[in-house]
């Protein structure tokens, strides 16, 4: 009988610490963002987007022990805009990035990796107007993203996470239906985060 107890137990603590010794498949970043946009434009119009500390959630799925899926999101931001040092007015912007990941092995609790996926950028609440004409924003936009960070573990489910990412983001400016230029923003993104793994 008491041999039986103790070999339940030592089952029951193996199995305990082998689920507090690897983390799951899922896990969840939260982190600081500083959003820089590169203010780029065509026909020579100059448009200058206000750049911002933003708070930034992960959400990632791994697949092995390489390959992962992640979703970038934050919440609704709002930016000033504007031209030749004249404001514009201002616009708002959701910009989901969802990307593929590949984490190379780690060294010690170092472990870099690199991403590449789409970035689709929400686009509303756009009040801009020059000389009194309203101007006119595209309601999304669609193109590639990529990253490259590194993860350093503090213990086996939380580690200490840094992160750059450079998201293709660009709209057309209109005033009365005439395309007036194409503002190029194309943001850098540097995080510093904490992630956990579950």
């Amino acid at each position: 009988m008491k041999t039986s107890v103790r070999l339940s137990s030592l089952f029951v603590g193996a199995l305990l610490a082998a689920s507090s010794a690897f983390a799951g498949p899922w896990s969840v970043r939260l982190g600081a963002t500083w959003l820089e946009t590169v203010d780029k434009s065509t026909r020579g119009v100059p448009v200058t987007v206000e750049d911002k500390l933003i708070p930034e959630i992960d959400i990632a799925y791994a697949f092995d022990a390489n390959w992962s899926a992640e979703l970038v999101l934050s919440v609704p931001q709002e930016h000033s805009v504007k031209s030749a040092g004249a404001p514009l007015g201002s616009f708002k912007h959701l910009p989901p990035i969802l990307l593929a990941k590949y984490a190379f092995d780690p060294v010690g609790g170092f472990r870099p990796y690199v991403g590449a996926g789409v970035n689709f950028t929400l686009i509303f609440d756009d009040d801009l107007s020059v000389g009194g004409t309203r101007l006119k924003l595209d309601s999304y936009s669609v193109g590639p993203a990529v990253q490259a960070g590194f993860d350093w573990a503090l213990n086996d489910k939380w580690s200490l996470n840094l992160d750059v990412k450079r998201a293709m983001l660009r709209t057309d400016v209109e005033a009365g239906g005439a395309k007036l230029t194409e503002a190029r923003l194309d943001p850098w993104l540097y995080s510093v985060g904490l992630r956990y793994a579950f």
